[in-house]
């Protein structure tokens, strides 16, 4: 999990990487994911002390009421603890009740007497397990629409007791509380709830945040040297082994323990995150923590002597957003590093096309880009545009990939010799059909074949530097957000105007300097990541050749100098019109060249950094 903060005195940050995982993998840091209650019950587990409810006259219920309640059921089993003294105890309280009869099952024949909270019972005891129902151990009844249960001595008194405390122990036996060994506990289906499609109530959501349920948890994870802890049904078979083995492993009590707070952590982070949008807050709140949950090991990272690991972004404004990170894999090799980092270049470019557009992308750069109403003619184009380039990089689609298409990606050979089949490492596109999918799997054992949804807008970016965090909005504009200004003498008709926006669009996603020339929906030529502009937009041209007469030209940032720089140069070589932010001290010296070269040159006022 990782957690960033910041306080009005000062500005602070803290991270660290939690995330809990199966434990059949936690032995290793790197294999670790987040576990979230999905069952739709809701089960409250808190009880306040019997002489605090029966002093409160706000309650319904007076004094005499409850003490009358709860001498009924100590009535009922009124040696209820001393019957239990001696003997080992497992408590349950589930809102997640996969996979329950067998661990219930489990520990009866193992002999340990199970406790549990009303629903949790119920469904025990459907199993056929004998239940030991929690308010015959508090004496007390569950009230306030289940709101008070749990938050007991009787029940935390036998969690958090130690065993080598004497002390501790002379307590419990002196109020007739028994240990309990085992507590068995998950949450509150919170995530699910407030993430639901058709919304709710802010008062349902406030109902859905557990409150006896972390507290019990938390309390058996701190006392994990004398109690099991779970939270996840994917550990109850590891858990009846390690009891009928007889062990005494600490590394192993140390992991559930782990794990559970972890799973504690990332509900009080979705519940953290609701609460901060129901205040209206700013974007940027002052405490963020953002859930991890490890999506799979990888085989290194930018470089085989690097350790790496994939992560997925839990948090509440992910749900159902989009992106690479969701993205279902058909076919081919385990992703890698490098791979999720192109192709979430190639698919967030893509996206931001309204025509049927084919991106190809190279260390996370487009350097093909094309639109056409046919979209086998759009992938030809964007391989033209940079043969060598596109050999052995990211295809990426905003169509479904059909036969036509997959026999076109499957046999199209290389424009640079005519001969060469062109490989790629990734294939990415909204949907495939059914032929199309199974052309493309065909292709090579090892082509990835991603299928993923479109990015939702407005997401918060994160980008991490030596000891904290850079947090931004997502850079969302498109060309139908912005004023394409004219500032020359010679305005751009439709077409070229067109190409600007086209080729604006484009050096949006190249990494800066950018420059990109295009022409006809289709990239000529790009040049990139170069510290300075002018080589950049030499790179542009040398790749677009003779294409460039009449095409635009578009700058991610402002052009610092003209004369003897790139705008003359790029006027001198037949560009048609320039698009750039503007802003600089010598504007007037870029309006002045296109105007003596006839080009048009049109101002946006948004600039397109990328690092």
């Amino acid at each position: 999990m990782l957690r960033l903060a910041a306080s009005a005195a000062s500005s602070r940050a803290s991270t660290g990487a939690a995330v809990s995982s199966s434990l059949a993998n936690a032995a290793h840091p790197a294999h670790t994911s987040i576990s979230y209650g999905t069952s739709s019950s809701l089960r409250p587990r808190t009880l306040c002390p019997p002489n605090q409810l029966a002093s409160t006259a706000s309650f319904k219920l007076t004094g005499c009421q409850v003490k009358s309640m709860a001498e009924a059921l100590s009535t009922s089993k009124l040696d209820s603890e001393s019957s239990l003294a001696g003997k080992r105890q497992a408590l349950f309280s589930l809102s997640d009740k996969r996979n329950l009869a067998l661990l219930g099952n489990g520990l009866q024949e193992l002999g340990y007497v199970i406790v549990s909270t009303g629903g949790t019972a119920s469904a025990l005891e459907s199993a056929g397990v004998s239940v030991t129902k929690v308010e015959e151990l508090t004496r007390f009844p569950e009230m306030l629409d289940g709101r008070v249960k749990t938050l007991h001595p009787n029940v935390h008194g036998g969690i958090l007791a130690r065993r080598d405390k004497e002390h501790h122990m002379e307590a419990l036996d002196k109020h007739g509380i028994g240990t309990f060994d085992v507590v068995v506990v998950n949450l509150y289906p919170f995530y699910d709830t407030v993430t639901t499609s058709s919304g709710i109530s802010f008062e349902h959501g406030i109902e859905n945040i557990d409150i006896g349920g972390p507290a019990m948890i938390r309390a058996a994870a701190k006392n994990h040297k004398d109690v099991l802890v779970v939270v996840d049904s994917e550990d109850y078979p590891a858990l009846l082994e390690y009891l009928r083995g007889g062990q005494d492993d600490q590394q192993f009590r140390r992991r559930l323990a782990w794990k559970a707070f972890q799973h504690v952590a990332s509900y009080d982070s979705a519940v953290s995150e609701w609460l901060w949008k129901q205040t209206g807050g700013d974007k940027f709140p002052p405490s963020l923590t953002v859930p991890l949950s490890l999506k799979s090991s990888l085989r290194y990272g930018e470089n085989p002597h690097q350790k790496a690991a994939f992560y997925i972004d839990k948090s509440l404004s992910e749900v159902n957003a989009g992106g690479i990170a969701t993205s279902i894999q058909h076919h081919g090799k385990e992703m890698s590093y490098n791979n999720y980092l192109d192709a979430d270049a190639a698919w967030n470019c893509v996206c931001e096309f309204t025509k049927p557009t084919c991106v190809i992308v190279k260390h996370t750069n487009p350097c093909g880009v094309a639109s056409r109403d046919d979209i086998i003619e759009a992938y030809r184009l964007s391989v033209k545009a940079d043969p060598v380039s596109a050999f052995g990089g990211i295809v990426a689609f905003n169509v479904e990939v059909d036969e036509a298409l997959a026999k076109d990606i499957r046999e199209f050979r290389s424009p640079t010799d005519g001969e060469t089949r062109m490989f790629y490492e990734i294939v990415v596109a909204p949907k495939y059909s059914k032929k199309g999918l199974e052309v493309l799997r065909g292709k090579s054992k090892t082509l990835r074949i991603l299928e993923a949804s479109k990015n939702n807008k407005g997401k918060l970016s994160l980008r991490q530097v030596g000891g904290g965090w850079l947090a931004q909005e997502a850079d969302d504009l498109t060309p139908e957000n912005i004023q394409f200004n004219v500032v020359s003498e010679k305005a751009p008709d439709e077409k070229e105007l067109h190409d600007a926006q086209f080729a604006w669009l484009c050096a949006k996603h190249v990494k800066s300097n950018a420059i990109v020339i295009a022409k006809n929906n289709c990239m000529l030529g790009m040049g990139s990541g170069q510290p300075n502009r002018l080589e950049s937009l030499r790179i542009a041209m040398r790749k677009a050749g003779d294409e460039v007469k009449g095409a635009a030209l578009a700058s991610d940032a402002f052009f610092p100098f003209a004369w003897n720089d790139a705008v003359e140069e790029a006027c001198q070589n037949g560009i048609g019109v320039i698009a750039e932010p503007g802003g600089s001290i010598r504007d007037a010296d870029a309006i002045d060249c296109c105007n003596k070269y006839g080009v048009s040159l049109v101002f946006t006022n948004v600039r397109h950094f990328r690092h």
